[in-house]
This record gives C-alpha cells, sequence and structure tokens, in this order.
C-alpha cells in the first residue's frame, strides 16, 4: 500500500512539475508583455526549443536544468528549476554610434556585425556540434536601380569555429576543423525594409500578430522608437520576404520543420522598419533530411538533421559612396589582422561552450590532420568586448587599408579645391 502511495505521489509530482513547465512563460520585466519565440537552452548549451507566440516555454525535462533562456535584446537568464509562472526578462541597453555620412552622394550602408553561432548536425549514429564566431560586414545599395548590388548576406572577415564530434558510443573528440559544412547562418542576411502594421504605427507602446494560413506568421512589438519582429517563416509564403536569400531552397523542397527568426530595431520614426534602423537579429532553423548537396553530406542514403541558432550584433554601420563600397567589395582582408569584436550586451559563454572552446585550443594542430585546410581563425579564442565610443568601422578600416585610400582621396579634393579658388581669385586680381 505504502508503495503504491509513493508511485501515486511520484506521478501527481511529475504531472505537476510537466503542467507547470508547459504554462511558464518568459515576459518582459518593464512592460510584462508576453516574449515571443525565446529561445531555451539546457544546462549543456543545446537548443531545446523556442518559446510559442505567447511566450509559453516547451515542457522540459527535469535532468535539463538548469536551462538558459535568451531573447536578444535582453539579458539572459539561468533558471534552475521548473518553479516559476513567469521568467522576466530584464532589457538590454544599446548604443550604437551614430550613422556617418561621408558625403551628398550616399549610395550605399555599410554594416559591420558580430555573430555568434550553435549548430548541430544529427545522423543515426553521429553528432557534431559546432560552437562559431564571426565578424562579417554587408553593404546594401540605397538605389536599387543602380548596377552595384552590394551583398545583403553576411560576407565572412574572420571566423573561429569549434567542433564536438561525438559517436554511437558516446565517444567524442574535438576539432576547429570540418569535412562537412552544414550551418544556416551565411545565409540569413538583412531583411528589407517593411511596412509597420497600422495597428502600431501611431502608439508608443503595443503589439500586432499577423497571421498566416496555420499559425501566426508575424508578431509586432513596439516600445517608443524600438520595435521588434518575430518572423515564423514556415506560417505562410509572404513571411519569405525577410529571407529573400533562402529562397532557392524553398523551390528546391527543402524540409524544413522550424524556421524563425527575429529582427530588432532601433530609432524608429516613420512607418517602417529599415536596415539602418536594425541593431540585431537572431533565428532558429531546423531542417530534416534533404541538402546533401548543400551540406556536402557524402552518406547519401542516412538521412540528418540540422540545426543553427544564431545572434547577431550590429557594431557599426554607415553611409558611404558607391566608389568606396567598391573598395571595401575588392579589398582582400589580412585575417591575421583583423579582431573578433563581441559586443557589451553579448552574454558570457556557458559553461559547457567555453569547455569546448579550452578542450580545441588545446589540441596540437601541428601533429594532426596536416592535410586539411584549417579555418581562418585566431589562435585562441581573443575577442575584443566592443566599446561604441570606438568605431569598429574605422578600426577595420585602418587595418584594410581603407583609411589611407580615403586620405588620399580627401587631399587630392581638397588640393583641387585649393587650385580652383586660387585660380578664381588670380582672376579677380586681373580683372582689377
Amino acid at each position: 500500500m505504502r508503495v503504491a502511495t509513493s508511485a501515486i505521489a511520484l506521478l501527481i509530482s511529475i504531472f505537476f512539475m510537466e503542467a507547470q513547465t508547459h504554462n511558464t512563460i518568459v515576459a518582459d520585466s518593464a512592460t510584462h508583455a508576453p516574449l515571443p519565440n525565446a529561445s531555451v537552452f539546457d544546462r549543456h548549451g543545446n537548443v531545446l526549443g523556442m518559446c510559442n507566440s505567447k511566450g509559453r516555454i516547451p515542457y522540459i525535462s527535469p535532468d535539463c536544468y538548469p536551462i538558459t533562456i535568451r531573447y536578444l535584446g535582453f539579458k539572459e537568464q539561468t533558471v534552475a528549476k521548473a518553479d516559476r509562472d513567469t521568467i522576466f526578462l530584464v532589457e538590454n541597453v544599446t548604443a550604437l554610434p551614430e550613422i556617418v555620412f561621408e558625403s551628398n552622394q550616399q549610395k550605399a550602408l555599410h554594416i559591420l556585425a558580430y555573430v555568434r553561432e550553435y549548430s548541430t548536425l544529427s545522423t543515426y549514429t553521429d553528432t557534431v556540434f559546432l560552437f562559431r564566431e564571426k565578424m562579417v560586414d554587408y553593404m546594401l545599395p540605397t538605389d536599387h536601380n543602380m548596377r552595384f548590388r552590394g551583398w545583403s548576406t553576411p560576407r565572412i572577415l574572420k571566423t573561429k569555429s569549434y567542433y564536438r564530434l561525438t559517436n554511437s558510443q558516446g565517444l567524442d573528440s574535438v576539432s576547429d576543423v570540418s569535412n562537412h559544412h552544414f550551418s544556416w547562418s551565411d545565409w540569413i542576411g538583412i531583411a528589407p525594409p517593411s511596412i509597420m502594421p497600422s495597428a502600431i504605427k501611431q502608439v508608443e507602446t503595443g503589439s500586432d500578430t499577423l497571421r498566416g494560413k496555420y499559425s501566426p506568421t508575424e508578431v509586432w512589438i513596439r516600445n517608443n522608437d524600438k520595435v521588434t519582429v518575430d518572423v515564423n517563416v514556415l506560417a505562410d509564403t509572404t513571411s519569405r520576404k525577410w529571407v529573400p536569400s533562402l529562397s532557392g531552397f524553398f523551390r528546391n523542397n527543402l524540409d524544413f520543420e522550424t524556421f524563425k527568426v527575429r529582427y530588432n530595431y532601433k530609432n524608429i520614426i516613420g512607418d517602417y522598419v529599415a536596415p539602418v534602423d536594425l541593431t540585431g537579429y537572431s533565428f532558429n532553423i531546423e531542417s530534416n533530411g534533404r541538402g546533401h548537396d548543400m551540406f556536402m553530406f557524402n552518406r547519401i542514403n542516412e538521412p540528418f538533421f540540422v540545426s543553427t541558432y544564431a545572434e547577431i550584433y550590429i557594431l557599426d554601420k554607415e553611409y558611404i559612396t558607391i566608389k568606396e563600397a567598391k573598395k571595401w567589395e575588392n579589398r582582400k582582408f589580412d585575417t591575421d589582422e583583423i579582431q573578433i569584436y563581441e559586443p557589451m550586451e553579448a552574454p558570457e559563454l556557458q559553461p559547457s561552450v567555453q569547455a569546448l572552446i579550452d578542450r580545441v585550443n588545446n589540441v596540437n594542430g601541428d601533429k594532426i590532420r596536416l592535410a586539411m585546410s584549417p579555418d581562418e581563425r585566431l589562435a585562441s579564442r581573443k575577442v575584443v568586448k566592443q566599446n561604441f565610443g570606438t568605431r569598429s568601422l574605422q578600426l577595420l578600416k585602418t587595418l584594410t587599408g581603407i583609411s589611407r585610400i580615403r586620405a588620399k582621396r580627401d587631399w587630392n579634393r581638397q588640393w583641387k579645391e585649393f587650385k580652383k579658388e586660387q585660380i578664381q581669385r588670380n582672376a579677380k586680381e586681373a580683372d582689377k
């Protein structure tokens, strides 16, 4: 009888814990508004899933705790156990440098960003986990009638990768290189301008949900001059406008199971959001089975599952001329000189990820994989916390020589202006 009573008590406890987990809401500490699609990580740094459109977290097994809740633009929070109805996140205060205008002939917007991603490739027998950091840039022409197209997907300037490979027996190894490219982070770029829903155009605070064919496709949240857009790309074909670079994969019927993107904007004045207002974006993608050619996965008859969660922090942006934009496009970068700049609001790495980094950095790369080409990377994880009083783009221009190009150009311009003034002055003197 005692055993039966204990078993019933255990079942009730488990049921209560599951019910409590399912009812837990992630919300903004200031407004108490739910935060849709907040990301949930387990104790090992693996992505467990995302909150739904109402901010409710998915069921989480007790052995996954402590969990970490992340929502781009807010400070992450670690939760020890499932004993809370609401998890409040505190907003991060970001202060990007003011936009630089080089002249009256601005035709391109140059953006520099820091990328932090977590990707996993799983098969019946093996699992490959990847943590990667990157410095990337984007070049967006403001006049789309010009021949110069720029690039809206991230161009890699510097990258550092850390892999952990685990087989079916649980044995693992680590590396800074891999034979397979299975990350989605190189494909998700800057979204084009988009008109805000009418419900939040004329209000200081508010939200609006646009529904797709089967579920919410866009959740807009406005708080004064800040706007967040959460997009479920799979909810409706019209949502693909937010990820135009992936249109080919949809045509090829790649099997996506989850595809959610979040964009954060600041200093919104008009009725639309645009790349110049972007402060960061994040995404969670889960794909299944197809895409062997893209991921270079050579065991064709073996299904595989790929997931990528990434956070992109905008560090700096400026308007420049097309002439300088083309110099940026053709510039050859010395990756040994470029540093990785990490924004102040980027959270500290989880202990499991830091342990992976330490293991990789302790590998003697001179004695193994001599025939493989390594990633362009730093000797170790030496990142510089970004001070927003220092312009990252200016530091990068100094390293790449573009500052010298600009200085020489400005000098030539000033000399031409001086000669023109002298000619005009001499002409006036001659007329007297």
